[in-house]
């Protein structure tokens, strides 16, 4: 007989133990040598690959389920793997194996948070996003998701002996416990009183209209904290500048989508209806995360702290994707329910790429320049060439530029907002343009965002020392950036194929498939719903750049017969140019700061013109801290003051307040 083969379920357990064993190993070596910190991260980027490769082919295999020998005696680990969680564990794999070369160089070399701990804490962040992907009950999901808190909040205060990083981490594990809070509850809901805490059961649960609103709304503030929907946003930006660079990657790549992840596995697979007025109410959330995101991107000149909030924009585009696909489930309209659906994933999935390749190469950028301001950057093209193209790929990926992957996506998302017009409700036809109008705004202040950040962090001349003394990452270093640089342009090529890929998401979720819509009927063209209405195919768009740049190239060789000719630039008859006269960060988002100046809390100096010394400075600030989070603060802290005055540590006045709550439980309790 032939041996018994390991399921795919069982492969990706295997890989989370795997990960659980390198982090151990890294535990009881707290100071490995260069070399076996170096290979222990190799180790964890193959095993990334293989769990991509797995999860791959488990999308379209029969959902299956493993009980593990794990937990209480009344409530096991129950896991299961179907095409929601294997999508999502193909995110995980395929970004992971390329953050993870990037990290075998990254945390080898000098970084001063290298070592065993760091490694413990990275490879087990990875198996518990891993966990959370295969939870099939409330009660392993929970563990996993505290897990991944606790380790990814370790892995921010990395450097923890700077104040400003210790407050970033404790402001992100604030936010991740209060939406925590709130997924339990939701699962409370769910669970609808049942004794049973498993999926499967939560899956048979009536829930009423009002009590299935509850739980969405739940879900809803409890995975969008995690995933930085405004106005639960505040801690992104200050985590992700704050984390070493293959954690920042990590964050925004992958931990963001697990929340992506649980928001669509209680909408789609465990509650048991869906309202149009859900999917309005996320429509209207996205669109103002999207544009609050790019918008103060544009004003940032911090270059980490810039990609942090084009994370709180793309998610916010996720999310127009996954607002659409409620509407018309809910008006009855299955075919664009499976369009906005599909545009939802592949841009999770294209968000995961090339966020993670940016973001890597803001970690180059830091470790061989020690740069994260733009204005001290410039010129790095010529002593960092290679970081200089992948990061240029990643930009033309993010501001959705064929023929790369974010244009893909994004196109997808727009299809499905302009098929609105079939809409019954008057006002979900008015409103669902609008959406559409800002996502083509965000698209193109993101384009003009990177082409600030490209043009000053890689272009012009050198504006410090730093930057002219930079140098080139590692090997590792570029393996990683270069993994994510070719899935970019993979995913951008071979829409169709991905499309393809995806099928069995839908037909599990919606019960609809796209390729009866015809949407992979070709490999050369996509097809959204029907071809006379929009096609696109990136391969004859590559075809057509490539042609016309050699007949270009053709035409100045024959015409000037190969001839090369150096010359000075125009200097405008001004001989002394200095880095200083190059356009700046500050210059560069000033006419969005002042169209947009009632988004932004704006404080200005600008000093009278007998300073001797005169000092000028714009800063902007984000408007919801004073707007909520610094009186809530300031309520919480009356509250405390106020009940501190119970503490007056005198024996007497505990004994009174001992006494006077007997007294009430004997008068009033029965």
């Amino acid at each position: 007989m032939p041996a018994a083969t390991a399921s795919h379920l069982e492969v990706v357990i295997g890989i989370i133990l795997f990960w659980l064993a390198i982090g151990a190993l890294g535990l009881l070596r707290p100071n490995p040598p260069g070399t076996i910190a170096r290979w222990m991260y190799v180790l964890g980027a193959v095993a990334g690959v293989v769990l991509a490769a797995v999860a791959l082919a488990a999308i379209a295999a029969p959902p299956q389920a493993i009980v593990l020998p794990l937990g209480l005696p009344d409530l096991p680990f129950h896991t299961r793997l179907d095409p929601l969680s294997a999508f999502f564990l193909l995110v995980l794999g395929t970004t992971g194996a390329g953050i993870s070369c990037y990290a075998a160089g990254y945390f080898a070399g000098a970084h001063a948070g290298a070592g065993g701990l760091t490694c413990m804490q990275y490879h087990w962040f990875l198996a518990s996003m891993a966990l959370v992907l295969i939870a099939d009950d409330a009660y392993l999901f929970m563990v996993a998701w505290e897990a991944m808190a606790l380790s990814s909040y370790f892995l921010v205060t990395t450097e923890h002996h700077d104040p400003e990083i210790r407050k970033a981490g404790f402001i992100y594990l604030l936010i991740a416990h209060i939406g925590a809070i709130a997924i339990l509850l939701c699962f409370g809901v769910l669970h609808g009183g049942q004794g049973d805490y498993t999926f499967d059961a939560m899956r048979q649960t009536q829930l009423s209209s009002g009590w299935a609103t509850v739980a969405f709304l739940l879900a809803l503030v409890g995975f969008g904290a995690k995933a930085g929907i405004v106005p639960l946003h505040v801690w992104l930006p200050e985590a992700h500048p704050a984390a070493p660079s293959p954690v920042s990657a990590l964050l925004s790549g992958v931990m963001l989508k697990t929340a992506i992840y649980g928001l669509f596995r209680v909408t789609y697979d465990l509650l048991p209806s869906i309202h149009w007025e859900w999917g309005l109410l996320v429509l209207v959330i996205a669109v103002v995360t999207t544009l609050f995101g790019v918008l103060f991107a544009l004003m940032q000149h911090d270059l980490k702290r810039l990609l942090a909030y084009h994370s709180v924009e793309n998610i916010g585009i996720i999310l127009i994707g996954f607002g659409l696909s409620l509407i018309y489930i809910g008006t009855g309209h299955p075919v664009l329910a499976v369009l906005g659906l599909l545009a939802a994933l592949y841009h999770t999935l294209n968000h995961a790429v090339f966020k993670g390749l940016l973001f890597l190469g803001a970690g180059s950028v830091l470790k061989g320049a020690g740069l994260r301001n733009l204005g001290r950057m410039g010129g790095l093209i010529r002593v960092m060439p290679f970081t200089a193209f992948v990061f240029l790929v990643g930009a033309l990926a993010i501001s959705a530029l064929p023929p790369l992957n974010g244009f893909v996506s994004e196109w997808l998302t727009f299809q499905a907002t302009l098929l609105s017009p079939a809409l019954e409700h008057g006002v979900l036809r008015s409103i669902i343009p609008l959406a559409a109008a800002a996502l083509a705004l965000a698209g193109a202040l993101t384009a003009m965002c990177f082409v600030k950040v490209f043009g000053i962090a890689f272009l012009g001349v050198p504006r410090s020392v730093e930057a002219s003394r930079g140098r080139e990452a590692s090997g590792w270093e570029q393996l990683g950036m270069g993994w994510l640089a070719v899935v970019c342009v993979v995913l951008g090529l071979a829409p169709v194929w991905m499309i393809g890929v995806m099928d069995p998401v839908a037909l599990s979720l919606l019960d609809y498939s796209p390729a009866t819509m015809g949407m992979a009927a070709h490999w050369l063209w996509l097809t959204p719903v029907a071809p006379e209405r929009a096609s696109y195919s990136p391969v004859i768009f590559l075809a057509v750049i490539v042609s016309v740049v050699l007949a270009a190239f053709g035409l100045v060789r024959l015409l000037y017969h190969g001839r090369l000719r150096r010359t000075p630039a125009w200097d405008c008859g001004f001989p002394g140019l200095n880095a200083r006269m190059q356009d700046t960060a500050e210059g560069f988002g000033q006419p969005i700061r002042q169209i947009f100046a009632p988004v932004y809390e704006i404080e200005s100096h600008h000093p009278d013109s007998f300073d001797r010394l005169p000092r000028y400075f714009t800063e902007v600030r984000d408007r919801f801290w004073g707007w909520l989070y610094l009186p809530i603060a300031g309520a919480a802290t009356f509250c405390s003051r106020l009940i501190g005055r119970i503490q007056v540590g005198r024996v007497a006045v505990y004994l009174m307040y001992s006494f006077a709550t007997i007294i009430f439980l004997m008068a009033f309790v029965r």
